[in-house]
């Protein structure tokens, strides 16, 4: 459960309201695994006492309940990474200006400017995740940099899937190429962006899939539902088992 757009709406009007701790609460009471966020350079939503926050009231759960903290290599991001100590850090590209991610890690991105931050967190005790294309090329990137896991950029297979089933079904094709592709080199397998209560119905089938990491579409169905059943709903939908 990614808490971003809890901090969204409060910081629209300043103070303490709504509370990322309560929502927090909210989502473990209700059986989330895990809760990630993404504390941005200009902190429009998540802070850095936010994420602080959260690494405190999580640890009693430490072994039980994940904590993924997203964001791009900068020092200070990985300077706070290497403080709070997460069970996973996923490292992000950020474009000027953007408002969401829009890509995952090119495959020609210098390997200086990442393996050494990789490296520290590993020895830090810290899984590491890179967030990338359902490319091949891109995913054995990841490995020579000795990644844990990929995260899969997952608009394109949102948007192909509003395209209609034929589309739908080659993306997702896609996907599960490049999510095997990345088994058979030893990576974990994460996805996250745009998916939703409807196209989830599909992704979900996705091989070796370890974890899905869902914010806005969950949030947005929280102001009809309330939070806790939102996250129930989504959580039905990747095993309605």
């Amino acid at each position: 459960m990614n808490v971003n757009k809890v901090a969204t709406i409060r910081n629209s009007r300043g103070g303490n309201v709504p509370s990322v701790i309560d929502a927090v609460r909210v989502c473990l009471d209700a059986g989330a695994p895990g809760i990630t966020v993404h504390p941005r350079r200009d902190a429009r939503h998540i802070t850095v006492d936010d994420v602080k926050a959260i690494a405190a009231e999580l640890a009693p759960f430490r072994g039980r309940v994940e904590y993924n903290i997203e964001g791009d290599p900068r020092p200070d991001f990985v300077r706070l990474v290497l403080d709070v100590r997460p069970d996973q850090c996923t490292l992000v590209p950020v474009m000027p200006g953007e408002v969401t991610s829009q890509a995952g890690w090119p495959a020609d991105t210098p390997r200086q400017s990442l393996a050494g931050t990789i490296a520290a967190m590993k020895e830090a005790g810290v899984r590491v995740s890179l967030f990338v294309d359902a490319d091949p090329a891109v995913i054995r990137w990841a490995h020579d940099l000795d990644a844990d896991r990929v995260e899969l950029y997952t608009e394109p297979f949102a948007r192909a899937f509003e395209r209609g089933p034929a589309a739908a079904e080659a993306s997702f094709r896609r996907y599960a190429d490049a999510s095997n592709s990345a088994h058979d080199l030893g990576l974990g397998v994460n996805a996250g962006h745009d998916l939703d209560l409807r196209n989830l119905t599909t992704f979900r089938a996705l091989p070796h899939l370890d974890e899905v990491s869902i914010g806005h579409a969950l949030i947005s169905r929280a102001m009809f539902e309330g939070l806790r059943q939102a996250v129930r709903d989504y959580l039905h939908a990747l095993d309605p088992s």
